[in-house]
């Protein structure tokens, strides 16, 4: 299960609305790749289109889909968005992740 906060929320209906999708019905597509400075990084956008090895997850009213084999990494996982001083930009709150790095875009377990 993938979750995702208020904030993200919000902006995640604002950005789907700028480019062309709605909120109601488009996905926001999460996955894991490797690279990055701590080995794995976190990929995101968005898509109208749910594939045969997606999991499909809804949680405050927003629709994502992970592949299963990035799932294994994110299950737990909480989508936040921070605005403040330090950085604007999407932060996954990963519970599996051991290490992070300072950017918060990549991880290793």
């Amino acid at each position: 299960m993938i979750k995702v906060a208020t904030t993200a929320r919000e902006k995640v209906s604002t950005l789907m609305q700028d480019e062309g999708f709605d909120p109601t019905t488009a996905l926001v597509r999460v996955g894991v790749k490797s690279g990055g400075c701590s080995g794995l990084s976190y990929e995101l956008e968005f898509d109208r289109e749910i594939k045969a090895e997606d999991q499909l997850y809804e949680d405050n009213g927003i629709r994502i889909v992970v592949d299963k084999k990035s799932l294994l990494y994110l299950i737990g996982t909480t989508l936040e968005y921070s605005g403040g001083l330090n950085g604007k930009g999407f932060v996954f709150n990963n519970p599996n992740a051991q290490r992070t790095c300072g950017c918060g875009e990549s991880f290793s377990l």
